[in-house]
């Protein structure tokens, strides 16, 4: 079966510096992964892990420095953008940010009634905004007429979901879109993506920090550190029985019913961000408890524990597969 969204080897540099004493950062390095149809993806980490750069590059809204997109079997080239737009759409973090608060929130989603000819008259154009509004949780006579600071957070981000919906997209993007929501209303959000999956077949390519929300909505999910992927498989078996020492450390993060039971404590203050990406070897060893002497050498190889993808020096040579 044809992938929904493929990415391979996909790398994004950035210059910092002087053309004296210029600097190459790399925010995204040869990183792979693939979404099915009808698929909840993670890409999860701590922010400066390069989740959403490798968001940006696959909505279009970069360029990738090497590496190759395919929407649907066709590739994502610098001309051949366009398309896209229909067939995938975004959710962002902050719901306040996304809406003019000169405008009334209807006229978004009249424009883009127009833009994408989606309905012959006006009448037909409400009945649609209203169909997908119901979709999720809401209806065009709450929010006709109204401005973005007439709404909660929460409503306002489920406005947002529904303006994405309105070209029937196979994949929405969403980056952080629980982060600056009230808690109560998080899994309110969460369960709509599910619902979403399971009801219309809509993929989503959840970006977050959150574990907990990212263990209860991901089918999949690949832990990023530093531009790499650490570890990638399913979510139970990443999640409940994590192999890479970073992936660890992200789980022991999450509160614990019994906070003597941690090993979090064994691990190192983060170094500077920018030294972790500059670093040779393992960008990881410098916070690592298990850390060796080569991992402050050589960069590890993309090693499958069973059908887990892991990026780690420790599971090397003991009978573990590299991906073909």
């Amino acid at each position: 079966m044809e992938k929904l969204l493929e990415v391979k080897d996909l790398t994004k540099q950035y210059a910092l510096g002087s053309l004296i004493a210029r600097i190459l950062i790399t925010a995204v390095d040869r990183i792979s992964f693939y979404m099915d149809q009808a698929e909840i993806f993670t890409l999860a980490g701590e922010s400066g892990c390069g989740k959403t750069t490798t968001a940006k590059i696959v909505l279009g809204f970069e360029e990738a420095t090497s590496g190759t997109i395919l929407h649907s079997g066709k590739p994502q080239t610098r001309k051949e953008k366009v398309w896209i737009t229909e067939g995938v759409q975004a959710i962002f973090q902050d719901p306040f940010s996304t809406f003019n608060p000169l405008r009334t929130v209807d006229s978004y989603f009249f424009e883009t009634v127009k833009n994408y000819r989606l309905a012959e008259s006006k009448t037909d154009a409400i009945e649609l905004i209203d169909q997908k509004l119901r979709s999720v949780g809401l209806t065009y006579g709450e929010f006709a007429g109204k401005y973005p600071n007439e709404f909660s957070g929460g409503q306002l981000q489920r406005i947002s979901i529904a303006r994405a919906l309105m070209t029937n997209p196979k994949l929405i993007i969403a980056d952080e879109p629980v982060s600056m929501v009230d808690a109560s209303l998080r899994m309110a959000i969460v369960n709509l993506f599910k619902k979403l999956r399971d009801e219309l077949g809509v993929s989503v390519l959840y970006i977050t920090h959150d574990l907990a929300t990212a263990y209860y909505v991901s089918d999949r999910i690949a832990i990023m550190f530093r531009g790499n992927i650490v570890e990638m498989g399913t979510v139970e078996q990443v999640l409940m029985n994590p192999r890479h020492p970073y992936t660890r450390l992200l789980r022991e993060s999450i509160p614990q019913a019994d906070p003597r039971q941690t090993w979090s404590d064994t691990v190192t203050l983060a170094e500077l961000e920018h030294d972790e990406y500059l670093r040779e070897g393992c960008k990881f060893a410098g916070r690592c408890p298990m850390v060796m002497e080569r991992c402050r050498r050589e960069v590890p190889r993309d090693l499958f524990v069973g059908d887990v993808l892991v990026k780690c020096h420790l599971y090397e040579g003991s009978g573990e597969t590299s991906p073909s």
